[in-house]
């Protein structure tokens, strides 16, 4: 996102002729709309995807708005050798176009009327106007339409906000998020994306909404927690989503035809202005963590350990305070408890709550080896491969490899200067060479069909005890050295069994 604002040179997107907006529209999509245009109806780019062309970006998708009904959408679309697909054009108003094997949803203006729901609407509306229609969105910069002949519909401010980075929503703040709760959650996520700062109508706005989360479900909100954690600037949105208090919100699982409550995030309350040793630390809790998520890898993985991987800091029997000395021994092991219930809560598969629990668990061990040049690195993996830690080799070196990156962005999360990640950069690839030279699993053993063969009837119990052998370090994973230690564990299992 950097730099966008100088995409166009000194002309912003506002300035530049309908010819040159146009230029810069996708040929499928411009396509569609002239042939709404041709048969009489009004259309529009639409969204999101006139915000990032004012910004410069390329769309990820082309949505279009129409003045045309579904049915006359669909006629025109045909007429052209458009194939036109059914989104919901009874209910909603869309009919997709393909062309090129690309989708183009066109939805009908309309207005939405909203009820009990806490976010899809009760009734919708088929309106008459284009002001209508962006007047019913969220947000001023996903609120402006371009039509077929280049012009630019900015009527609530969408490009003075993208001037100032600026989010703002369309219209009384707490009624937009009444209407729909979800956009709590959308707000936090463009923060995020776009880099900008949430308007004070917006942040006095969202409090009012809170009741309404507990009627959204924990796919959606976990998808938008989940899209906001990897954008350039997750720590804007995080920062909102904390101190405006709805990460304390509850949403819902319905299981079994029941309703169940689902904590947010409230785990993450309590870091903020939670002080830390300035020795060590430039920041409090909760800038740090922020620092780290921002400076951790953007994936799922990296950017969920590195928010939580400091969530036992202060948290009682952690917290000590003696004098001008401030501790948290213990708060990793704490942490990595705290991360498994929220993870648990968050319906996460059971193989990525192990492995950020483990991160949340051993970064400071991680940290701890990484600076003892004693510590024994081989020993750590050995322990790791022996209790199958990880269900495979390549699981353990991926496991190592996210343990490095969090170590490092925790590095820098510090905020001192002068602080040097390459000696846990360079420790981590020795962790990862020895991990490699360490099998997991009997099926890692560099064996061929003599090992089999000579073990017997005994294969599996002898398989077994090669790995172990090979684990420790007394046997070379290699098909001879394999053969010769079967052959002689074959020899000693016949004679203890005779």
């Amino acid at each position: 996102m950097t730099g966008w604002k100088n995409w166009f040179g000194r002309k912003d997107f506002g300035r530049l002729s309908p010819e040159e907006r146009l230029a810069r529209v996708d040929a499928g999509a411009l396509s569609v709309l002239r042939v709404l245009a041709d048969a009489g109806h009004e259309a529009y780019l639409v969204g999101g995807c006139v915000r990032d062309l004012a910004m410069g970006l390329v769309p990820h998708d082309w949505d279009i708005t129409t003045s045309a009904r579904p049915e006359e959408t669909a006629q025109a679309l045909t007429a052209a050798g458009v194939r036109a697909v059914d989104g919901g054009g009874r209910r909603y108003g869309t009919v997709i176009a393909v062309r090129d094997g690309v989708n183009y949803e066109v939805t009908t203006f309309r207005r939405e009327v909203y009820g009990a729901d806490a976010h899809r609407p009760a009734l919708v509306i088929f309106a008459d106007t284009l002001r209508e229609d962006l007047a019913r969105r969220d947000f001023t910069v996903n609120a402006m339409a371009l039509g077929a002949d280049g012009v630019l519909h900015d009527e609530f401010g969408g490009m003075k906000d993208l001037a100032a980075k600026r989010l703002r929503t369309v219209g009384d703040a707490a009624e937009r998020f009444q209407e729909d709760a979800l956009r709590l959650f959308r707000a936090c996520r463009f923060v995020g994306q776009l880099d900008f700062l949430a308007d004070r109508s917006l942040v006095e706005g969202m409090e009012a909404a809170f009741p309404r989360v507990s009627g959204l479900s924990l796919e959606r909100v976990k998808s938008e927690v989940e899209r906001l954690l990897v954008t350039p600037h997750a720590a804007r949105g995080l920062d909102l989503l904390v101190r405006s208090g709805l990460c304390g919100c509850s949403c819902r699982v319905r299981e079994n035809g029941q309703d169940t409550a689902v904590a947010v995030l409230p785990e993450l309350s309590h870091l903020v202005d939670l002080p830390q040793m300035k020795e060590f630390h430039r920041y409090d809790a909760w800038y740090h963590t922020l620092a780290v998520v921002e400076a951790a890898p953007a994936e799922r993985i990296a950017r969920w350990s590195a928010l939580l991987h400091d969530v036992g800091k202060g948290m009682p029997g952690v917290r000590r305070v003696e004098g001008a000395k401030i501790t948290d021994y213990n708060h990793d092991r704490v942490g990595a408890e705290m991360a498994r219930t929220l993870l648990r809560r968050w319906r996460f598969p059971e193989k990525e709550v192990h492995l950020i629990t483990w991160l949340v668990e051993n970064h400071m061990k991680f940290h701890y080896f990484a600076n003892v040049e004693e510590a024994d690195v081989v020993k750590w993996v050995r322990h790791l491969a022996m209790h199958r830690e990880f269900p495979s080799q390549a699981a353990l070196i991926g496991a190592i490899r996210e343990m490095t990156a969090l170590a490092k962005a925790d590095i820098i999360g510090c905020g001192r200067p002068l602080s040097a990640t390459e000696g846990h950069e360079t420790f981590g690839r020795c962790m990862v060479d020895v991990a490699a030279s360490i099998p997991v699993t009997t099926g890692e053993l560099h064996y061929d069909g003599r090992t089999i063969e000579a073990l017997g009837p005994a294969a599996a119990e002898g398989m077994q005890n090669l790995l172990r052998r090979v684990q420790n370090g007394e046997l070379e994973n290699g098909p001879e050295p394999l053969y010769r230690a079967a052959v002689r564990f074959r020899k000693r299992h016949s004679h203890e069994t005779a």
